[in-house]
């Protein structure tokens, strides 16, 4: 099985898509929504301080009668971060997720993030790994 590194490595969208804290969560919306994402790293100095994901969004501004354009991104962003290293292999992340209910996870090598991952990117990696397991048992058992 692959690590994150090598699932990072394969991915189109090479870019971290990542938002300032002190910016507000419509601004994090707009970028979600250009790029088709759940969720965005949020960085202040180069340094990784939290997750700003839809789930945010959902309970700490429209369940809470919250406006976008003037709550900051600190205000309800995930702070305690999970974060896979680049070494790490999918199984063992996908357990994690799974475990703490996370579906977007960075990865970090020491101080600085290298990428991030959603939930949807280990399970597609999980299947072809499954389907090339599948194609070798079967040419093994038709002795090929």
């Amino acid at each position: 099985m692959k690590t994150l590194q090598q699932i990072l490595n394969d991915k189109k969208q090479k870019e971290i898509i990542s938002i300032a804290p002190n910016r507000p969560v419509f601004d994090a919306l707009v970028i979600l929504a250009e790029y088709k994402i759940g969720a965005l790293a949020v960085i202040e100095n180069e340094k990784l301080v939290g997750i700003f994901s839809e789930r945010d969004y959902a309970r700490e501004v429209v369940l809470q009668g919250r406006s976008s354009k003037t709550t900051q991104i600190s205000e309800i962003m995930t702070a305690k971060v999970i974060a896979g290293k680049p070494d790490d292999l999918v199984e063992k992340t996908m357990n994690i997720m799974s475990e703490k209910h996370i579906r977007h996870l960075p990865v970090v090598d020491g101080d600085k993030i290298i990428g991030m991952l959603s939930l949807g990117d280990l399970v597609k990696e999980t299947i072809a790994y499954q389907q090339r397991l599948i194609k070798e048992l079967e040419s093994y058992i038709r002795g090929g």
